[in-house]
């Protein structure tokens, strides 16, 4: 029996990035002696065992054999003779396929560790094309080694064409493709994703509705990039620069989904798209399975970002109007995360990416107001129910009212 360390450890500690866990590959074992040595095992489709103490996870070396469609389309075998080569073949790409035994010496079959130097994203061998999970997680390898100069090498992104081709990506079950995309959104660099998946055909299949931005001009005097695919990337650019978190990201990515819906004959323009965007989001959180968090995030942001674009110029009762559609005054946490997707909106744009956006403050500081309310003052009254809130709302209009006017 020995034992290695694999994959994403081995590579990060050559990168000399933090190792955050570790996974191991157990050679010349069976799962009898695994139990008997004190091993739990875990593992559902093939022998997985955590370690007594440490809890890490060992897996026993295996061979793969391709059965069916999609990720769980495959049969596994584990016997003892299974060599360390064998098992890591099988793996996604080269920089994932180094192993380090016990005295600390590096097992590099298929050349992890040159294309680790030449920053290259690449399949070890055919047996890649087998599971269409490994498309969505070249793409966000590359988001988030893009900062250290990494690519998807030429022949990976044909093959992962090929595959989308082979219509592999549509037998993709939407936990598996929303469990990636949400890892991809916390990278630095989460528009590397969309353009991996766009440049192998697979947004198209994946992500139609975002897929479909590319190419739909925007008005030239507010969007100098043009195209609203690329607008939308520099968006999600800007939110990960203002400390968006993932719902922030996510919100932002798909803010404009219905400039796509805009008929051609209306270009430039795109009026009524925060309306159109709203079917759209819906159903594609509806394919994917997007926690609710995420959708109501989403939509809000789609649906109101221009009227806090234009919170300046807005009325009073206009001001309270949106307060209430998103709710930021039972949910104030959620109307900050709204704003940051609004001034990321209105950052990513060529020429505009440093610009303040007062505009957030402005609603900011109009929310605080509210809170002055005097509600002892109405409960007097001896109102309720809708009168009640009347009364509140005609409070906090004079409220936001004087903050307008000073």
């Amino acid at each position: 029996m020995k034992t290695y360390l694999v994959g994403g450890a081995v590579r990060d500690k050559l990168l000399g990035r933090t190792v955050t866990e570790k996974d191991w590959v157990v050679v010349g074992s069976s799962p009898e002696q695994m139990i008997a040595r004190g091993f739990m095992p875990v593992g559902q489709d093939f022998p997985v065992f955590l370690h007594p103490h440490t809890k890490e996870e060992y897996a026993l070396a295996r061979t793969e054999r391709k059965t069916g469609k999609g990720y769980g389309g495959f049969s596994f075998y584990c016997g003892d003779e299974v060599t360390l080569e064998d098992d890591l073949i099988r793996r996604d790409l080269t920089i994932n396929a180094m192993a380090q035994d016990e005295c600390g010496q590096i097992i590099d079959p298929y050349n992890g560790q040159q294309d680790l130097a030449d920053k290259l994203l690449r399949h070890v061998s055919p047996a890649f094309a087998e599971d269409p999970v490994r498309i969505l997680r070249i793409a966000r390898f590359a988001a988030r080694y893009h900062d250290l100069g990494f690519r998807v090498a030429t022949e990976t992104i044909a093959l992962m064409q090929t595959m989308v081709a082979n219509g592999e990506v549509d037998h993709l079950v939407a936990e598996r493709v929303w469990k990636e995309t949400e890892r991809a959104l916390g990278e630095n660099n989460p528009e590397i994703f969309i353009e991996v998946l766009r440049d192998c055909n697979a947004l198209a299949r994946l992500f139609p509705e975002i897929d479909a931005l590319f190419g739909v001009p925007q008005t030239a005097v507010h969007h100098p990039e043009i195209d609203t695919g690329i607008h939308t990337l520099m968006s999600l650019q800007q939110a990960v620069k203002l400390g968006g978190n993932t719902c922030v990201r996510f919100a932002t990515l798909l803010h404009d989904l219905g400039k796509a819906a805009t008929p051609p004959e209306e270009w430039p323009r795109h009026i009524a798209h925060e309306d159109r965007s709203l079917p759209l989001i819906k159903n594609l959180c509806a394919r994917l399975a997007a926690p609710k968090e995420f959708k109501e995030l989403a939509l809000i942001t789609a649906q109101w970002h221009t009227h806090c674009h234009r919170a300046l110029e807005l009325k009073p009762t206009t001001v309270l109007k949106v307060l209430h559609a998103t709710d930021a005054l039972r949910r104030p946490e959620r109307f900050k995360q709204f704003l940051l997707c609004c001034e990321a909106d209105a950052r990513g744009r060529t020429g505009f990416e440093l610009r303040e956006y007062p505009q957030a403050d402005y609603f900011r500081r109009c929310l605080q107001a509210t809170k002055n309310v005097d509600i002892a003052a109405v409960q007097a009254q001896g109102l309720s129910g809708p009168a009640f809130g009347e009364a509140l709302d005609k409070q906090r209009l004079a409220l936001i009212t004087a903050l307008k006017n000073t």
